[in-house]
């Protein structure tokens, strides 16, 4: 009996025993007409949305590998790769969030290393939860996890509205930042100045929006009433922002990612799903099943359902953004780059570079 209960442990925690090096399976072997690229990313939560991107990529020449950083310490974070900036190359390239560094252009010193990193690629959004967060994906994001796929929500038109509302507190919150006087407005105060506490549907959420203008419009006085000497200059940082993207509709996309996943999003989202999980239950019960027939009926609908968190992580519905349009020219850079290097080197076997494109063509952006 006590083996049988120490078994059904080991089954339910993957952590109770680990498997000797000569038990664990070992990768395929590699295409030896592909180059091994090692791409770093952050940490685990990473790994799924780099592959995604690089899926987009993938071609003749080069196979794309996505892990976090391999050493025996099993370090993770920003600041690792940033340390890793002077051993990057064509064949280890490093993944990060952007944070404020592409907004910074620069002007601060991890922003240069950033931008003057070559192997380097960021988000260009402030991390990876805004691309899952982009506001024309969500609807799909409810059809997955509800398989109702009737409109009773504009989320284009809520996230909008949302951004021109927390804008200038989101100018505040980043100034503070660059200046490095987080304390005049920390992402505590943000955070709970921007969150949504509810989202009423009605109206596509105009009373929850004046509720947010209300509080957003208070925080804004203290701010300006408390540092008056910080609004001039705030104005030609607000030019330095324009000039990089920033426009007050789609201010969404620069704001801290979790929150705007764990306190915006995650709030509308689960508002209207289960709205959504409602009419479709209603139907099924104003349906001429009965009995056992209605109850099987029921059971296949709830059996269907999916986790909002975890639609929402799978989403890749962004390649649409502007932002991520700017990713992908990086990349495409690099891949063209280092491709036309191997080819000098000798290690690809077409005869010529327009041969080579040719084949890129086919087979890689299609």
């Amino acid at each position: 009996m006590a083996k049988k209960f120490r078994e059904k442990l080991r089954r339910m925690n993957p952590f109770a025993h680990s498997a000797a090096p000569a038990d664990l399976p070992q990768p395929l072997p590699a295409d030896p007409d592909q180059r091994l690229v090692k791409v770093y990313v952050e940490g685990y939560e990473d790994v799924a949305f780099w592959r995604g991107i690089f899926d987009h990529f993938q071609n003749p020449y080069l196979r794309f590998e996505i892990s976090v950083p391999d050493r025996g310490d099993l370090p993770k974070g920003k600041k690792v790769l940033m340390g890793m900036i002077p051993q990057s190359s064509e064949e280890m390239i490093l993944c990060v969030d952007s944070d404020f560094d592409y907004l910074f252009a620069g002007r601060t010193e991890q922003s240069w290393q950033v931008a003057d990193a070559r192997f380097m690629f960021h988000t260009y959004a402030y991390a990876t939860e805004n691309y899952l967060c982009y506001a024309p994906s969500l609807h799909n994001v409810c059809v997955k996890a509800t398989k109702n796929d009737t409109r009773i929500f504009d989320f284009v038109k809520f996230m909008h509205e949302y951004s021109r509302i927390i804008y200038p507190l989101f100018l505040w919150y980043a100034f503070s930042a660059q200046l490095a006087s987080e304390n005049v407005f920390p992402l505590v105060d943000f955070k709970a100045s921007v969150r949504l506490g509810y989202l009423e549907i009605e109206n596509n959420g105009e009373r929850t929006l004046e509720w947010l203008r209300r509080n957003v419009s208070k925080r804004e006085e203290l701010l300006r009433r408390r540092n008056p000497r910080m609004i001039e200059p705030m104005k030609e940082f607000e030019t330095q922002l324009q000039q990089r993207g920033v426009k007050p509709e789609n201010t969404y996309l620069f704001m801290h990612g979790h929150t705007l996943m764990d306190n915006v999003v995650m709030v509308l989202l689960n508002t209207v799903c289960e709205k959504l999980r409602d009419m479709s239950i209603a139907r099924i019960t104003a349906s001429q099943k009965q009995g056992v027939a209605l109850k099987n009926e029921m059971s296949n609908y709830t059996n269907s359902l999916r986790s909002i968190r975890d639609v929402l992580l799978d989403n890749e519905n962004y390649t649409k953004c502007p932002l991520y349009k700017s990713l992908q020219r990086d990349i495409e850079r690099y891949i063209a780059r280092t491709i036309l290097n191997m080819k000098r080197q000798g290690l690809i076997k077409e005869s010529s570079v327009l041969g080579i494109l040719h084949r890129l063509r086919q087979e890689t952006f299609s």
